[in-house]
């Protein structure tokens, strides 16, 4: 068994859930520890009962916990060596116990008790940024977030997933005409930025296969983005696009940016 949660995604803070039967890690802490635990605590599950934090990179939103969850739990730190240098930057985040620093390379398998797990460069405005594929048997789920662009290398890596939580960050008109200041609509809508949600479904109709199981939505953005329309605009580019899959071919789910999501599992 499988299963995935996300306890909070979005621009203000992402956390997630992923673990079989034995083992259990975060990926990301970017919410206060007191909500981690809650959201945890949703699922019958503890802090105590996380075995690592998988980070993706130093932006705020994914480590503002960190530090709180390192120190009070002991909690393994994963994350490629330019992350931890970036984290280690970081003022708010405290200080952390050197030893809890575990480096990963990218595109080198490691374990956690039964998880195999693949970290996955990806194209940020961030040091070392990573995307995670994590295999229990042949079950395989992925969360990619944060990232501008993909490629070919990236699609190739996420093949065969059952499960897949995707950034779907801005709809473009709204960042367009929006209150943002030029330079960072400029940031978030380039190669090192955001997916769009017509990028996202783009990107997920090159990983739909015939034993998809769920994709969620994530990463949404609170001033450029919505439920409904992500939701939607990913499932029209789904259908439209140049794939024999329907969005009605499989379950979509959008994840909260503050309310634990149901836990979805291949079992």
């Amino acid at each position: 068994m499988l299963e995935l949660c996300s306890i909070a995604s979005g621009s203000s803070g992402n956390c997630i859930c992923v673990g079989s039967d034995d083992s259990h890690v975060l990926i990301d802490a970017g919410i206060s520890g007191k909500k981690i635990e809650n959201g945890l605590n949703a699922i019958d599950l503890k802090s105590q009962d996380m075995q690592g934090i998988l980070v993706t990179h130093e932006h705020i939103d994914h480590i503002a916990g960190l530090g709180v969850m390192a120190r009070r739990y002991g909690l393994p730190l994963y994350a490629t060596p330019g992350t931890i240098d970036a984290i280690k930057n970081v003022k708010s985040v405290g200080k952390i116990d050197e030893s809890l620093f575990h480096p990963i390379t990218p595109m080198e398998e490691f374990s956690i008790g039964d998880l195999e797990i693949t970290p996955i460069p990806i194209s940020h405005d961030a040091a070392e940024p990573v995307a995670y594929r994590i295999k229990k048997d042949h079950h395989v789920f992925a969360v990619v977030t944060d990232l501008g662009t993909y490629d070919d290398a990236i699609i190739q890596e996420l093949q065969g997933l059952e499960v897949l939580l995707l950034e779907a960050n801005h709809d473009i008109h709204m960042l367009e005409t929006g209150a943002y200041p030029y330079p960072l609509k400029r940031r978030i809508m380039g190669d090192r930025g955001h997916l769009s949600n017509e990028r996202s479904g783009q990107l997920l109709g090159e990983l739909l296969h015939d034993k998809f199981g769920t994709v969620m939505l994530g990463h949404l953005s609170k001033e450029n983005n919505y439920e409904e329309l992500a939701y939607e605009a990913v499932r029209l580019e789904v259908t439209s696009g140049d794939n024999p899959y329907k969005a009605d071919d499989f379950p979509m789910y959008v994840a909260k940016r503050d309310a634990v999501s149901p836990v979805l599992r291949a079992q």
